[in-house]
């Protein structure tokens, strides 16, 4: 997530210095690039904030399916959880599991540097798999910051029962639409990834979160590889 915040920086710092060497560009043209340099720090900035949080939420897939993510802060630590997975990141170890013909396979790790940030793990797994994650919509709203054929129209609505700030983006790259909720986290998203046609919706959103959250599957194997200690 750093790496996102700082091409956001550099994204702000690029439209201002673009407008000031060409000099060609109107007052409306300069308050149009600003507003979406604008418009993404403000959706980045939620997004990277909830990391930092305690919250559970519930997302509804292409096809029916479901996945969700947990994280909190004392212990560090979160989870995400997939139609063929689960991701559970702690201090203590990574834990990654694999449904297959019927079985549950979890394999334990050394734990990873997260930086107080436990679910960037869990959105890498996440986006492994095709899964859209907030540092992908970041990066979409980034290249239509900076695309000046896009058109950018921005809207409120309510996802969950909870306030969110959406953007509908139409450029030559491609067409989506993206919600972000007032706590930061990601609403809704529809449009491609990675040239896919996909989607996904917020179902459910807390604040507390079940320490069962963070177990693994009920009847899994598991095989832990972290090295021991005499």
């Amino acid at each position: 997530m750093p790496a996102v915040s700082t091409t956001l920086r550099v994204l702000a710092v690029s439209v201002i210095a673009s407008l000031t060497v060409t000099g060609c560009q109107t007052l409306d043209d300069a308050g149009q690039a600003l507003g979406r340099a604008d418009l993404v720090n403000d959706l980045a900035a939620r997004l990277d904030g909830s990391l930092t949080g305690t919250w559970s939420a519930d997302y509804r897939l292409p096809g029916g399916r479901t996945a969700s993510l947990a994280q909190t802060q004392e212990p560090l630590r979160s989870a995400y959880t997939w139609p063929d997975g689960k991701i559970t990141v702690t201090q203590e170890a990574v834990t990654r599991c694999e449904n297959a013909a019927g079985r549950t396979a979890c394999t334990v790790v050394p734990p990873v540097t997260t930086g107080g940030k436990p679910s960037v793990a869990a959105w890498t797994e996440a986006a492994k798999r095709g899964q859209v994650t907030p540092p992908a919509v970041i990066g979409l709203l980034t290249e239509a910051a900076l695309d000046p054929q896009a058109v950018i129209a921005q809207s409120d609505t309510t996802v969950a029962g909870h306030h969110a700030t959406c953007v509908d983006v139409q450029r030559s790259a491609g067409d989506f639409t993206a919600c972000v909720t007032t706590e930061g986290v990601l609403g809704s998203f529809a449009g491609a990834l990675d040239g896919r046609p996909t989607e996904v919706a917020l179902s459910r959103y807390t604040e507390t979160v079940d320490a069962s959250a963070f177990d693994p599957p009920a009847r899994a194997g598991v095989v832990d590889h972290r090295p021991t200690t005499a």
